[in-house]
């Protein structure tokens, strides 16, 4: 495998990190907008919805988050910060972080404006400092790897990626959801008929 002189992988080992890329950005969209079920668009798209300002505390109708929702987000953006690193590894650590932010911000604007979520401040402080672990992870390798940095880079995000998508094939098939429940249109037997 050869190696940029910014330890950037180069040649065929770059197209395999950006590809390993480009699929966890799309499982990742895919969580984010709509937790693994079918892609849909809420009923009040394109309608004003609260939008919660303030992180980690309950605001209007929205409750603050719980525990277990700020962990799966911390971890859902670790393999952000990893591919930035591998594939920008001169980047600054706040580099990484205005760039997982910006991702961030983009899809809590996109499921706001489809009303498949609401807009959290809470998920932008969480997925930042997600991606920002992954950029410590990647340091800590570059720091032990030392010119095979690219390399070990390469198949760490290879075997993300591979995790990635065992982990989305097993939740897909498996009779857990997640997704919340969509406006449903029950009618009942009207007893005066």
């Amino acid at each position: 495998m050869t190696t940029s002189p910014q330890g950037r992988p180069s040649g065929r080992a770059r197209v395999t990190v950006i590809v390993a890329f480009a699929v966890y950005l799309a499982l990742l969209t895919w969580v984010v907008l709509w937790k693994l079920e079918v892609p849909w668009i809420g009923e009040a798209a394109g309608l004003a919805r609260p939008i919660k300002l303030v992180p980690f505390a309950p605001s209007g109708d929205a409750g603050a988050s719980a525990p277990v929702e700020l962990l799966i987000n911390l971890v859902l953006f670790v393999p952000f910060g990893l591919f930035i690193g591998a594939l920008a590894p001169t980047w600054s650590w706040w580099k990484a972080g205005v760039a997982a932010l910006g991702a961030s911000l983009l899809l809590e604007t996109v499921q706001h404006l489809i009303s498949t979520g609401s807009f959290d401040t809470t998920d932008l402080v969480v997925n930042t400092a997600g991606a920002l672990v992954g950029w410590a992870v990647f340091v800590a390798v570059r720091r032990s790897a030392g010119e095979r940095t690219a390399d070990v880079m390469t198949r760490i995000c290879v075997i993300v990626c591979a995790l990635a998508l065992t982990a989305v094939v097993a939740f897909v098939v498996s009779p857990l959801h997640y997704g919340p429940q969509r406006d449903v249109v029950v009618e009942r037997p009207n007893p005066g008929r």
